[in-house]
């Protein structure tokens, strides 16, 4: 059995994921398309560039992350059915997801989430060295949030189903309730959050494009991350926050349900209310650790064959 994983040179996420299954799976991954017994759609945008011999004449797996609302509108639902013609089997990365695709396809769908790495993402005990480093006060409730926020076409439009004016109003909740409050930020596209929070002023240190080893002692700086999306396929936030046992609450979205504890989530209405859960969320993630987590995507590809 051979496995040709798709391509996606887009600086995200999931370039992870697929160097990572690359370095863990030596034996059943093949750089050439050609000698493959399954493609692995591991991002359903990129279909396109796969030569459609191929695409008839090998067995497809196509991950869908999330369904957004207009996902099946107008050339984006042409685009769908065109694709779909040619999967045999989808992979989805949570339970909403896999309930929300059903109403759009007959092929059969499977629900894995994605591997976490504890390589990567680990507790680092010693918080005030690490506040030190980065230059980050050991007197401020510090409160993270690592994600894309605003839509690329205009560098100002907020991404709506990543919440960032949820974000807004949770961060301002917390300006009024502690008495020094920082906000970190981390990833592409935050220019919307920075706005708000520079209109509000609310101290916030940015952290742009950073490496995993800095991302994780970012993470370990915190005394709380907050996911507020509205839709998400993970996020993976969710893992990493586990793994380096970062208190976290979260939205129903994604994985959420999957990992947390009920009382670690949260919608508007009761967000005050939420509280982190870290022994139950550590202890729901490490079953996704490479290696274990790789082993439902092998049972997967070797039941297509």
């Amino acid at each position: 059995m051979k496995i040709y994983i798709s391509k996606i040179n887009e600086s995200w996420i999931v370039d992870r994921f697929r160097d990572e299954w690359i370095k863990n799976n030596p034996k059943i991954n093949t750089h050439f398309i050609s000698r493959a017994d399954i493609i692995w759609v591991i991002a359903p945008w990129v279909w396109k560039n796969i030569n459609k011999k191929y695409l008839t004449s090998k067995k497809v797996v196509c991950t869908i992350h999330h369904l957004e609302d207009n996902d099946l509108e107008g050339a984006k639902r042409k685009e769908f059915f065109e694709r779909d013609q040619y999967v045999d089997i989808y992979h989805v990365i949570s339970k909403k997801t896999k309930k929300e695709l059903q109403e759009h396809t007959k092929k059969p769908i499977t629900y894995i989430p994605f591997w976490s790495n504890n390589k990567i993402f680990y507790e680092i005990r010693n918080k005030g060295e690490l506040r030190e480093e980065l230059n980050i006060s050991k007197k401020a409730f510090v409160v993270g949030s690592f994600q894309r926020d605003t839509e690329g076409k205009d560098l100002k439009s907020p991404k709506l189903i990543k919440g960032p004016d949820r974000l807004v109003e949770i961060f301002n909740h917390y300006n009024k309730t502690k008495n020094e409050l920082l906000i970190v930020l981390s990833g592409k596209r935050r220019q919307f959050i920075i706005n708000e929070l520079e209109k509000r002023n609310i101290n916030y240190k940015y952290f742009e494009m950073i490496d995993y080893e800095k991302l994780n002692k970012l993470y370990n700086c915190l005394d709380l991350y907050v996911v507020a999306s509205r839709i998400e396929g993970g996020p993976q936030a969710i893992l990493e926050c586990a793994l380096t046992k970062t208190p976290l609450i979260s939205t129903d979205v994604g994985i959420a349900s999957e990992i947390l504890s009920h009382k670690s989530i949260f919608d508007m209405k009761n967000f005050i209310n939420a509280e982190p859960d870290i022994e139950t969320s550590f202890k729901n993630a490490t079953r996704y650790n490479i290696p274990e987590g790789f082993k439902e995507f092998k049972d997967l590809f070797e039941n297509l064959i």
